[in-house]
């Protein structure tokens, strides 16, 4: 279903709640996203479309849209849910880094006007919640603008390096750490480790060999289980082929011997690239190949000529990311509540402390056991 109203002339807001419309809204929302220069390859509509096939929940669907002269020029990518509590969340869920709306640069406070308008006449009785905003995402500009009660919250914690070549990611480090990490890329190319970039064709089978290589990779180790589900599998070989014939992707196999031995995934957008996801053959480590370093040095010269100004290590503060003296940066949360539904904001923020004082409580008591050790 779809539902339009026009604030102005020329310029229209619509709620699509089918996921038909949503399957067809792709040409207009990929020119949409070329024209946003904060979106991150999670707000591409390969991804969205095909995590909505995935994961997404009859009924619930809510796309809010701006039109201006009938091309699009505001887009917020939503679904709603009722618990733990009645709101409209991001599309992409737990397996998305990032979250954002989509605003053409070059539109104009109008369109956030429109799109904020549009927010809330969609959020009725729910809450508005904007989880894993990158610093500089566009729905800041919608947050600033907005009318009711709204609160930002700290949320999860991504690791950024320059994005430059390998070289100058070596020259950041203390010059005992830069040493060994040469050390570690002449190991790999005596070794023999050959890289190579997958061509559109192929990539449907390099993803499927990714997947089973992280599996075997993480046997007998806490993993992330939805890694392993078949729906994920069908999320990635899905929306990524469409990415990497647009540019927004990349992905690259390495080969000992004349056998692949791990796969890498790469997502690209204008200001940001970061490896998604990469699957190691467990005979690499037993080899003396350090798998961390060969990824980041495939990445660094993916991005190279890109234009890119930050390589992201993405979520998560695995010891390996450290090595390379990262630069932590916090995603946001995003509140948005209607002056009715600021009961629910209260309940949300509330929850939000709990949840970070059990974290707090967690580490602190990993700590002690950790000091009390050999």
């Amino acid at each position: 279903m779809t539902t339009t109203h026009a604030p102005a002339a020329t310029r229209t807001i619509e709620l699509v709640t089918d996921d038909r419309a949503f399957a067809a809204l792709a040409p207009a929302w990929d020119r949409l996203y070329r024209r946003c220069a904060a979106a991150t390859p999670f707000q591409s509509h390969a991804w969205l479309y095909s995590w909505w096939l995935s994961y997404g929940r009859p009924g619930r669907l809510r796309l809010v849209l701006v039109r201006s002269g009938g091309e699009l020029v505001a887009a917020a990518p939503l679904m709603l849910v009722r618990r733990p509590l009645p709101m409209l969340v991001p599309l992409g869920g737990a397996i998305s880094d990032y979250a954002d709306v989509l605003l053409d640069d070059t539109a104009g406070w109008q369109a956030v006007a429109a799109l904020t308008e549009g927010l809330s006449a969609a959020a009725r009785t729910a809450l508005i919640d904007f989880r894993e905003v990158r610093p500089g995402g566009a729905v800041e500009r919608v947050f600033e603008r907005w009318n009711g009660p709204r609160r930002r919250v700290r949320d999860s914690v991504c690791l950024e390096l320059p994005a430059v070549p390998m070289d100058e990611l070596v020259s950041r480090l203390p010059p005992g750490k830069a040493q060994r990490v040469r050390a570690k890329l002449r190991k790999l190319r005596a070794l023999g480790v050959q890289r190579h970039v997958v061509r559109p064709d192929g990539v449907d089978a390099a993803l499927h060999r990714l997947l089973e290589l992280h599996r075997l990779q993480w046997q007998g180790r806490k993993v992330t289980s939805e890694h392993l589900h078949h729906r994920f599998r069908e999320h990635l070989v899905r929306s990524v082929g469409p990415m990497v014939r647009s540019g927004d992707a990349v992905v690259t196999e390495f080969r000992l011997d004349d056998e692949v031995v791990a796969v890498d995934l790469t997502l690209l957008s204008r200001r940001l690239a970061g490896g998604y996801l990469y699957g190691a053959d467990p005979r690499l480590r037993e080899r003396k190949a350090d798998v961390a370093v060969m990824l980041l040095d495939a990445c660094a010269e993916h991005i190279g000529t890109g234009g890119h100004g930050t390589l992201s290590l993405l979520r998560g503060n695995e010891p390996y990311k450290q090595h390379w003296r990262p630069e932590p940066v916090a995603n946001q949360r995003l509140l948005l509540a209607r002056r009715r539904t600021a009961p629910l904001l209260s309940a949300a923020l509330c929850d939000a402390a709990v949840r970070q004082r059990g974290k707090t409580v967690l580490r602190h008591w990993k700590e002690r056991m950790g000091g009390g050790g050999p």
